[in-house]
């Protein structure tokens, strides 16, 4: 018999973290502990609701969540749910990619620099400090202030960085409309950029459609995915809109198992991936990475936030440059908690 219990986190960013859709100084998510009552093992997971954002963001979510954890088997319906059961699952059964080189501390995976929203000038330090820290491929969020400043700041790079030296990637989300996402694509397109996410919201997938055809550049699928996915849905959304890649958020797609489905789904049909994190603590950031490692994924990911908060849970994860390590001398120091059952 596995019992199991959960608490309230509260994560603290060190500086506002903006969107285009809104701006942020916390993140509240919630941790769960299983415990195997035979062995005496116990595990954690993490339930990284996203509020405003995940399908999930529900009032009686907490209620969703003992009813979850009453069976914990039972594949939950809402995905950050099921992300946090199956992290815990998967590390009591020893099934969480122990033995790749990752998890054993050997090799690092590689990700990108991530360039919050911010003013021009708050973004162009944003932007040194990881290029100076040796990021060959940033992820700048854009959308949330006057185009032409991101435009500028876009020149800033690559009057230093050529593509060939300096990958870009963008993320718009959603914040183009229509009518001019076409237009402004085509600008962007002139500063050599590897891919832009989600230019516009999700729920228009002949509009997406349409774009992907046109595009200049490489369009990534990101908040089209949010939900808990079957595999024929998964297949017809892939197949009539026809991106160049989908971004995996497993707390927002369908958990692990979902992230697996949408990953082999893409896979099948030629459609490159990656994974990013919805801004969980380390132990979903730990979860994340341990599933691409199994993977053999080589793409660098987005799994750089470990350091967006004053008070992330310690852990083995160690950032080494633009590569994710494990630390196999590395422990967790888990917070002390007021549980629920």
């Amino acid at each position: 018999m596995i019992t199991a219990r959960w608490a309230p986190y509260r994560l603290n960013f060190k500086f506002e973290a903006r969107t285009s859709r809104q701006s942020m100084r916390v993140k509240d998510t919630w941790l769960i502990q299983l415990t195997d009552d035979a062995t005496g093992r116990t595990a954690w997971g993490e339930c990284a609701l996203f509020a405003g954002l995940s399908a999930d963001d529900f009032p009686d979510y907490e209620e969703r969540l003992r009813r979850a954890l009453a069976a914990p088997e039972t594949p939950a319906p809402e995905s950050s749910i099921r992300f946090g059961i199956e992290t815990a699952m998967r590390r009591l059964r020893g099934t969480d990619g122990p033995d790749t080189p990752f998890a054993r501390g050997s090799e690092g995976l590689p990700i990108n620099g991530l360039i919050w929203m911010g003013n021009r000038e708050l973004m162009r330090k944003r932007i040194d400090r990881k290029l100076a820290q040796g990021f060959k491929v940033l992820k700048l969020k854009i959308g949330g202030i006057d185009f032409a400043d991101e435009l500028e700041l876009l020149r800033y790079v690559r009057q230093a960085y050529s593509p060939a030296d300096l990958t870009l990637r963008l993320d718009a989300n959603g914040s183009f409309s229509p009518a001019d996402a076409l237009e402004r694509i085509k600008r962007l397109s002139d500063f050599g950029i590897h891919s832009i996410e989600q230019p516009v919201r999700a729920g228009q997938p002949d509009v997406m459609a349409r774009l992907c055809e046109q595009s200049p550049i490489d369009i990534a699928l990101d908040e089209e995915l949010i939900g808990t996915p079957d595999a024929d849905s998964a297949r017809q959304l892939l197949d009539t809109i026809r991106p160049a890649y989908i971004i995996l958020k497993p707390a927002l797609c369908g958990g692990l198992s979902g992230a697996d489905l949408w990953a082999d789904t893409a896979e099948s049909i030629g459609i490159g991936w990656w994974a990013t994190s919805a801004l969980e603590s380390n132990i979903g950031l730990d979860a994340i990475a341990r599933w691409v490692a199994a993977r053999r994924h080589d793409l660098p990911q987005g799994l750089g936030t470990g350091q967006l908060y004053t008070n992330n849970i310690p852990s083995p994860l160690r950032l080494r440059g633009e590569r994710l390590y494990t630390d196999p001398a590395g422990t967790w120091t888990y917070p002390e908690l007021q549980w629920r059952q």
